[in-house]
């Protein structure tokens, strides 16, 4: 199956980022991909962090997800769409959701952010839990390929990265495919962004695919970008450093199936 990894440089005005995310969800299709997945945050990077609150969505309804049904039916792609606000119990706060529509624009899965980023170094600050709710469970998916294989896919997004657990306990619902829609900042992406995914991928000998955000925002933020795509060996096989663009790769289940035998880690827990 060909799955795509959408790299992006969100701006401030969603329309705007929604009709650059359309663009390349149709270089994806036009590539042969399945299932193309957006960076979190794609439809906006707002100048502030409570500007997620004005432009929070009912599930079920709203622009964005509009967006995303209609580009899968127009497409014939598996879409994931790497975050955007949903509304949550108070008004203070949102979810920040990763959703999964199918080609025929049916909305199949909805995972929100379990884990909320902090990171204070006493010259950048940020700290999700001003304006986002955490999630409370995982998620999997099943998404059926062209050729015949019912993939297993695990939702998580950014900071989960760093919290193996939330990995393990999708592999052990049978995820083969695992994403990770990212907004990693420039600092700690250089310093773990990499080494993580290929952890993850490693220690749970299923594909990842992490399409993320890559350069300077126009709200000044600074994110690292290098969406890739991880073999269950811990290889990576595609990658883009910075700026828009999609990266492309044909994944094969036979190669999850093979390493799980050369190496049944997953087997072998006893916690």
């Amino acid at each position: 199956m060909k799955v795509a990894a959408i790299q992006m440089v969100s701006a401030i005005a969603r329309e705007a980022n929604l009709a650059r995310a359309h663009d390349l969800l149709a270089q994806a299709a036009a590539a042969g991909a399945e299932l193309a997945v957006l960076p979190e945050y794609f439809c906006m990077m707002g100048a502030r962090d409570t500007d997620k609150l004005g432009l929070r969505e009912t599930a079920g309804a709203g622009m964005v997800q509009g967006f995303l049904a209609d580009a899968a039916r127009e497409f014939g792609l598996w879409i994931v769409g790497g975050t955007l606000p949903i509304e949550s119990t108070d008004a203070e706060h949102v979810f920040n959701s990763s959703l999964a529509f199918s080609p025929d624009g049916r909305c199949v899965a909805r995972y929100d952010k379990i884990h909320l980023f902090f990171f204070d170094n006493g010259t950048e600050r940020y700290d999700e839990r001003r304006v986002i709710a955490p999630g409370a469970k995982p998620v999997v998916f099943e998404l059926p390929s062209r050729d015949g294989h019912r993939w297993r896919v695990g939702m998580s997004v950014c900071y989960d990265l760093r919290f193996p657990e939330l990995y393990r306990a999708l592999a052990k619902q049978g995820a083969d495919l695992l994403l990770v829609p990212s907004a990693f900042t420039r600092t700690t992406g250089a310093a773990h962004w990499e080494v993580l995914l290929r952890a993850r991928a490693i220690e749970n000998l299923a594909w990842v695919v992490a399409p993320a955000q890559g350069g300077t925002h126009e709200n000044g933020r600074q994110t690292w970008g290098q969406s890739l795509i991880v073999d269950p060996w811990g290889t990576v096989v595609a990658q883009q450093a910075t700026e828009e663009g999609v990266v492309l790769f044909d994944i094969d289940a036979a190669k999850v199936q093979s390493t799980r035998t050369q190496l049944p880690v997953l087997s072998h827990s006893v916690i």
